[in-house]
């Protein structure tokens, strides 16, 4: 479960998406603008993130409002964010992950 747990965090759209919804409730349309991608695939990276947990949605009207589901995901991405800034050169030589896309 924890592996799956990191495999949701792994996909950089999804990271973006999360770390954005961090500053509070944004629509699927604000969140477009944010990553830049179609809504369709925005739509299913947040679909990913409610089904895993890390977000909750919230109907108004013809609108879907998106927020982080516990604030312990902003304590784990600043934790993530430094432990990258601290090994940046080990990860940049590691030819065992796949460079994101």
């Amino acid at each position: 479960m924890v592996a799956k747990f990191f495999r949701a965090l792994g996909d950089p759209t999804r990271l973006r998406l999360l770390e954005f919804l961090l500053a509070g409730e944004h629509t699927v349309s604000e969140c477009v603008t944010h990553v830049g991608l179609s809504q369709g695939r925005v739509s299913v990276h947040l679909a990913c993130l409610a089904d895993c947990g890390y977000v909750a949605a919230r109907r108004e009207g013809r609108f879907t409002h998106y927020r982080v589901l516990d604030p312990r995901v902003a304590d784990l991405v600043v934790l993530a964010r430094a432990l990258a800034s601290d090994n940046c050169a080990a990860l940049a030589a590691c030819a065992r992950i796949a460079p994101p896309t």
